[in-house]
């Protein structure tokens, strides 16, 4: 499937709705790319794309990244140091698995959003949200 294909099938401000929403109960970043190239590893690529993002760079080391190669058929969920240390792989595993399940039905907005619902529900969990909370990084669906 060509990117731009993908892309335009999304419901965007759907993804970005459930972004805000996932968000205003939490600490912490979550965001989605959507990549038109062709990665080989899709974790590595997501990897290399959640530090260009800045997504290092959170205070509290908490971000959450969705990454799509679409091309490739292809997705990675990783996320940042803290969130990582409170959930482990299994759960990523599990979350992979269950967008999966959306993708292969060819429904790639509620899979992405299934993927931003679960990562916000362990967040909350682990960062809730506090006064002074800000918003660190865009919402906005990102792609190259």
């Amino acid at each position: 499937m060509r990117a731009r294909d993908f892309f335009s099938q999304l419901e965007h401000e759907q993804i970005v709705g459930a972004i805000r929403d996932a968000e205003s109960k939490m600490c912490g970043e979550i965001r989605v790319f959507i990549s038109r190239k062709e990665p080989e590893d899709p974790v590595a690529a997501a990897q290399l794309r959640f530090e260009k993002l800045g997504m290092t760079k959170t205070k509290d080391r908490n971000g959450v990244l969705i990454y799509v190669a679409p091309r490739v058929r292809k997705f990675a969920i990783i996320g940042d140091l803290a969130i990582h240390q409170k959930c482990g792989d299994k759960f990523w595993t599990d979350v992979a698995q269950e967008m999966t399940g959306h993708f292969r039905k060819g429904d790639y907005t509620q899979g992405i959003i299934h993927g931003i619902h679960r990562a916000g529900a362990l967040m909350g969990a682990h960062f809730p949200h506090h006064d002074g909370d800000r918003n660190e990084l865009p919402d906005e669906i990102e792609h190259d």
